[in-house]
């Protein structure tokens, strides 16, 4: 994977893509600033105010809302106009707008972001090459507020600046932000002469959005393979299905349904793993930690809804264990323990999670022991917003 990473930095047309963010992680927040901030995620869209003062940063004013394109599909101007309405009570709070959009966009050097596709189950129609950013201040200024200033950045990039809002960066030899949740993606910080594909000398750092969940070079199985032939975007994020929340719980809806045709789950277990209609990871949680099953499940039927559950999460966190560890092998960082590597991660999986992370954090302890490297890893909650507002008040 680290491969791929590589050619990644070196074509623009790669398996991982690489795709230079163009926002500094260096400097620091002046007391007192502020600035708005949206963050249309996977499943729910946010918009908040933030504020930052010798304490941190202090988000107020937080509305949350279903993300258009997930019930029925939207347009593209119906997103510009659904996020110009959520965004109007905040205006005349503050000038500056962070925007994490957490989609495949290709970050220009203005910090736009230019759609590269929506997906996670969301369908935007006529979204592909839009410039998200100034999309949005069209739409302000059509509405009487014009000169707004939009940083665009992803999801990962925001838990990465969030994760450093408060903490000491010279502390650490590298950054990685981690996105285990709904979806599935890395990034990290390099010089920007690593970027080939820019042709550029500058010793400047930057975070780099890997769209690690593109990556296609880890073993897939039948049920990996169906999972994709139904999905809304077949043929594309194969390491995001195999590792993100949003899919594990259809790829188990596929095993436990060929079980139960083997006659290895009962019938009327999986009548009621049916009533349950789709189902997410936090109800394979529940069966990894030995709770939450049907009520007509037998003993045999628990043990087949646990084993299923805890192998799914355990074969998640491997794949991503290799994505965090090769990201280690590339920037060649955490080489001593007294300068490690901080991984800043969020996501529900990390998150709430009680089988999963402490599976991942003992594959990541033992293959950086293996390799020689160090790291810290640091679970977040809500970064992403003032990670926003970092990223467009750290770089103007």
């Amino acid at each position: 994977m680290a491969h791929a990473m590589e050619a990644g930095l070196a074509c623009a047309d790669a398996e991982i893509p690489m795709i230079p963010c163009y926002l500094r992680t260096d400097g620091h927040v002046a007391d007192g600033a502020k600035a708005i901030v949206i963050d249309a995620g996977g499943t729910n869209f946010r918009t908040a105010l933030v504020r930052f003062d010798g304490q941190g940063a202090s988000v107020s004013r937080l509305v949350k809302k279903k993300m258009p394109g997930v019930e029925k599909p939207a347009s593209w101007d119906e997103l510009i106009g659904f996020v110009a309405d959520a965004l109007e009570p905040l205006l005349p709070e503050a000038e500056d707008i962070g925007f994490c959009f957490s989609y495949s966009a290709e970050i220009t050097p203005e910090i736009d972001g230019r759609v590269i596709r929506i997906d996670k189950e969301v369908v935007i129609r006529g979204a592909e090459g839009k410039l998200v950013g100034q999309s949005l201040k069209e739409e302000l200024a059509r509405r009487g507020y014009p000169n707004k200033r939009v940083v665009v950045l992803n999801d990962t990039a925001a838990v990465l600046l969030g994760g450093l809002a408060t903490g000491e960066k010279c502390a650490y030899s590298g950054l990685i932000g981690q996105v285990s949740g709904t979806g599935t993606n890395t990034c990290c910080v390099l010089p920007l002469r690593r970027i080939g594909k820019l042709g550029c000398d500058d010793d400047d750092r930057v975070l780099v959005n890997l769209e690690s969940g593109l990556y296609d070079g880890l073993p897939r199985g039948d049920f990996d393979r169906r999972l994709d032939d139904n999905s809304n975007n077949p043929g594309k994020k194969h390491l995001e299905k195999l590792t993100a929340g949003g899919y594990l719980g259809e790829l188990a809806r596929l095993i436990l349904e060929h079980m139960a045709a083997q006659g290895l789950l009962s019938a009327t277990a999986w009548e009621d793993v049916c009533a349950l209609g789709r189902f997410d990871a936090a109800k394979l949680d529940a069966w990894a930690c030995g709770e939450g099953y049907p009520n007509r499940a037998s003993e045999e039927d628990r043990l087949v809804l646990e084993t299923v559950a805890q192998q799914l999460f355990e074969r998640s966190a491997r794949a991503m264990c290799v994505n965090l560890l090769a990201i280690l092998l590339l920037t060649g960082e955490g080489e001593t323990e007294e300068k490690p590597v901080l991984i800043c991660a969020e996501g529900s999986l990390v998150q709430k999670g009680r089988y999963y992370r402490p599976v991942l954090e003992r594959l990541l302890a033992e293959g950086a022991q293996a390799l020689g490297r160090h790291l810290r890893y640091q679970v977040g909650e809500e970064t992403t917003l003032p990670g926003s507002a970092a990223a467009v008040l750290l770089n103007r």
